[in-house]
């Protein structure tokens, strides 16, 4: 299983943001689990807890032997964790996880369709590196385009962008959604439920329409919410 995870100050108000976006609790109590469609998302209040992903497997010594010359791999409680160098972090769990995801009984959230998560990094070639050692294989792009999209063995995606080719904000990690062209009412919901708007962008239409936008949770992942 590959679960996002998000800090927070406030459980009851990063709960509340996920629950306003359609988000399905999955579990309330330690860990706090919210699920919308395939983005499996933690809620942790450790302060010491960082933007990122948890992947869990029964053994990753063989995987961390041959990430050290990559990136620095620092041991932990359950596990270990290193960095992307794109500034995500990666939580490797030793076990089984806790509680568990029936993912096809759980029904998409508000912003539409998730498509795993969006890096900028400045050394794509190295960054794309290690997520190959974390068994993740380029299903779209190459590390010469402008994007690379890996994926692992339960389907969870990263795109790994280069510098200075998207014009809007960008926070390292971002939850993407491409909603093909329903992406205005996606917006019209999000409006609806008060949620605040961080990035309003019509870059990408020719008619100055508000097609594409951003949101924020409260530990700081951006969401960007587009048409395709």
């Amino acid at each position: 299983m590959t679960t996002i995870i998000t800090p927070t100050n406030d459980l009851s108000n990063s709960l509340d943001f996920y629950k306003r976006l359609d988000f399905t609790v999955v579990s309330e109590t330690d860990p706090v689990i919210v699920a919308g469609g395939s983005a499996i998302v933690e809620i942790n209040p450790d302060r010491y807890i960082r933007p990122g992903i948890k992947m869990y497997a029964a053994s990753w010594k063989d995987t961390t032997d041959q990430l050290k010359d990559k990136t620095l791999v620092h041991p932990i409680s359950g596990g270990y964790l290193l960095n992307d160098l794109s500034g995500c972090w990666i939580y490797l769990m030793e076990g089984e996880p806790s509680f568990s995801v029936e993912e096809n009984k759980i029904s998409p959230a508000m912003p539409g369709n998730f498509s795993g998560l969006s890096l900028e990094a400045t050394d794509v070639k190295k960054s794309i590196d290690i997520w190959h050692t974390l068994g993740f294989k380029i299903t779209m792009g190459s590390p010469e385009d402008s994007y690379c999209v890996l994926a692992n063995d339960d389907d969870f995606k990263v795109s790994v962008m280069k510098p200075l080719v998207c014009p809007h904000l960008f926070f390292n990690p971002s939850f993407t959604y491409f909603n093909s062209g329903k992406n205005l009412e996606v917006i019209q919901k999000i409006r609806e439920a008060n949620i605040p708007i961080t990035e309003e962008i019509t870059h990408f239409n020719k008619e100055g329409i508000v097609d594409n936008i951003i949101i924020r949770d409260p530990g700081g992942y951006g969401f960007f919410i587009f048409n395709d």
